[in-house]
């Protein structure tokens, strides 16, 4: 009877929900610039009922204890709202009216889903005991990520959820479709920025110079060893460098190379260890062909973990709600996710809403200029997660 009241009003919500998302979409922010985001979510919690305290200067977070009982029970549920710096190509009435910027991960569909869940959740706050957090985060899509900031600013605490669900739209998946994997899930992600300087000259006269192009080419080559001779074979790792600017001319070798790259991995002891050894090698390698070398490496999100018994737990539910025919595997993913610093604290679950659909032409994946979701999608998830909350309550 629950699961049915619990459809029943995430349909009744539907339209509404849509409405939401394509106010939202319509007007992105970029991270940790989410001002008229948070103004419009909290309006949003207003008209639900909902109390709610300001965190990371533009996140929101709410609470809502259910009136069945006491119980010192808690789940979190979270959402993130901030946008990309893409130019949209979409042609629909809600497309960005920010130049440059657009909703292109699908942020504005889990903010919007979430209010869906709020609302249902509200109109059954007779129905269940114990407490639901409501999180609504900043800046995901950027280093150090609103959830780190979040977290030092307390969310896990006062009261402390037992644990936190995440969801987050999936274009490869078709609307209707959730996909789960339990264990490790998304990589960490660590930004690299190394400087390589020479000597320049004349391109004609190059032993005249230190030439940190050279030097450069030497380095990113032999970098790759610590990938495929030093991790263990079992750990995934990723070393990927996408730029490098050596600003010489066709005739005259520079006097610096920069470049730019990332590293990712499944293992939080490893992680760091690769930290020492790029840097390690590359002073080495620079500094044994006549140049200097620094290398910085910044800090970025945590390997993403699914609590096992959760996961199992949320997935099994998840069949009860859309038909154990509907929910599907996922390989792991070395993409990253600032979801993971809640899963380094406390039980997570991070899973996958299909939003595919390619009779209507939905097929364009996360962070390109023409991403959009089937917003039917917004009413399987808005319904799920308050399945998924109450059960766990």
């Amino acid at each position: 009877m629950l699961k049915e009241r619990i459809r029943e009003e995430a349909h009744r919500l539907h339209e509404e929900t849509i409405h939401t998302r394509r106010h939202l979409h319509a007007h992105p922010e970029l991270s940790f610039s989410e001002e008229n985001t948070a103004a419009y979510v909290a309006s949003r919690l207003d008209a639900i009922g909902l109390a709610y305290e300001k965190m990371a200067n533009t996140g929101l977070v709410a609470l809502l204890h259910g009136k069945k009982g006491p119980s010192d029970k808690v789940v979190a549920l979270r959402a993130d709202m901030d946008a990309l710096p893409i130019l949209e190509l979409n042609d629909v009435v809600y497309k960005s009216t920010v130049p440059g910027v657009m909703h292109a991960c699908g942020h504005d569909g889990h903010t919007a889903s979430l209010l869906g869940t709020a609302a249902i959740l509200k109109s059954l706050e007779h129905e269940f005991a114990g407490t639901v957090k409501f999180i609504f985060q900043p800046g995901e899509e950027c280093t150090p990520g609103g959830a780190s900031i979040m977290i030092r600013e307390g969310v896990l605490q006062n009261p402390a959820p037992q644990n936190i669900l995440g969801q987050h739209v999936m274009p490869e998946l078709e609307t209707g479709r959730i996909g789960f994997r339990a264990g490790r899930y998304m990589a960490s992600a660590d930004e690299i920025y190394i400087t390589v300087e020479g000597k320049g000259g004349h391109g004609a006269m190059p032993h005249t110079t230190i030439d940190p192009v050279l030097i450069t080419s030497h380095m990113i080559v032999a970098l790759q060893q610590i990938v495929s001779r030093n991790a263990n074979p079992t750990v995934p790792s990723v070393l990927s460098f996408g730029k490098v600017i050596a600003n010489g001319a066709h005739n005259v070798i520079p006097d610096k190379v920069t470049i730019d790259g990332t590293f990712r991995t499944m293992d939080e002891t490893w992680r760091f260890e690769a930290h020492r050894r790029i840097k390690e090698m590359a002073r080495s390698i620079v500094e044994s062909m006549g140049g200097r070398c620094e290398v910085n490496i910044t800090v970025g999100y945590p390997v993403l973990i699914n609590e096992e018994k959760l996961t199992a737990r949320t997935r099994s539910l998840t069949e009860d709600y859309v038909g154990k025919e509907n929910v599907v595997d996922l390989p792991i993913w070395m993409a990253a996710e600032d979801f993971a610093s809640y899963s380094q604290l406390t039980d997570a679950c991070f899973y996958r809403l299909g939003v595919r659909n390619e009779k209507k032409g939905i097929t364009s994946g996360l962070h390109t200029a023409t991403f959009d979701l089937d917003e039917k999608s917004l009413e399987i998830g808005s319904g799920l997660m308050a399945w998924l909350a109450l059960n766990n309550l």
